[in-house]
């Protein structure tokens, strides 16, 4: 499927470009969509083939992934306008870009479902939590969900770029109301759309009994939620047996949680 560079302006006008991944399909309007927020938040989508992308597109989706503020490759002054809006204006980007699809007709606004991992996850549960009537459902793939835990137990290795992450993110102790209130895990009362999570339970940055209690609050809210956790992974699923399991069973959830609404 053709991968289309697009660029939309947000809110408060700034540019944000992205790609647009379309199905092969005779009708190329009122798609369901596939929000895919990208990981880090500081990295990007490029150009090129991703089979996930391909993947979702095969499947009949319209697959949007938008580098919103705070991406490397466009400079100094847009990666800066990132820095402690993780859970503000870099989010609010990602919904410029769905609300910019309906405009164009390009989106089925009643099918529109958001998919990430890591930081591309936490966007996924952000856009749940803060955006319900836009989303119907969501994928999250080893998903941030605390930025108190992800920051206190930051591994050996990743302690000399601390002060960086709280210069870009937020320091737990000056910018606690900010982070608290941008966690999804404070917010399970806002989610109330069907869920699918994937862990690994050796994975190095997530709090692994916390992901447990975050999945239970939400059930226990009567919240729809599929929750895979694979015992031997780690952050990224790497044995192929469990990877062909995860896309199954995200196929199946966006057939039943997407594509089957009216």
């Amino acid at each position: 499927c053709i991968m289309k560079p697009v660029s939309y302006k947000t809110k408060d006008g700034l540019l944000i470009n992205g790609y647009l991944t379309l199905p092969q399909t005779k009708n190329q309007t009122n798609l369901p969509v596939i929000m895919l927020p990208h990981n880090g938040p500081w990295s990007r989508n490029s150009w090129g083939y991703n089979a996930e992308v391909q993947f979702l597109a095969n499947r009949g989706y319209a697959v949007f992934q938008v580098n919103y503020r705070g991406s490397t490759g466009y400079g100094k002054t847009f990666l800066s306008a990132g820095f402690k809006e993780v859970g503000g204006k870099m989010q609010q980007d990602i919904t410029d870009g769905v609300n910019w699809l309906i405009a164009r007709k390009i989106a089925n606004p009643k099918k529109i479902a958001i998919y990430g991992a890591g930081f591309g996850g936490f966007s996924a549960l952000h856009g749940i939590s803060f955006n319900p009537n836009l989303y119907q459902c969501a994928v999250v793939q080893y998903g941030l969900i605390n930025f108190f835990t992800y920051i206190k137990d930051v591994p050996p290795f990743l302690k000399p770029y601390l002060s960086m992450t709280y210069e870009m993110v937020g320091n737990p102790e000056k910018d606690a109301d900010m982070l608290r209130s941008v966690s999804p895990v404070f917010h399970t009362d806002k989610i109330k759309v069907p869920l699918l999570i994937f862990q690994g339970a050796k994975d190095p940055r997530a709090n692994i009994s916390e992901v447990n209690q975050f999945v239970r609050d939400l059930r226990n809210r009567d919240v729809s939620v599929k929750y895979v956790l694979k015992e031997n992974e780690r952050t990224y699923f790497r044995n192929e047996q469990n990877r062909l399991d995860m896309y199954a069973e995200i196929e199946n959830f966006l057939q039943t949680n997407l594509n089957n609404k009216k």
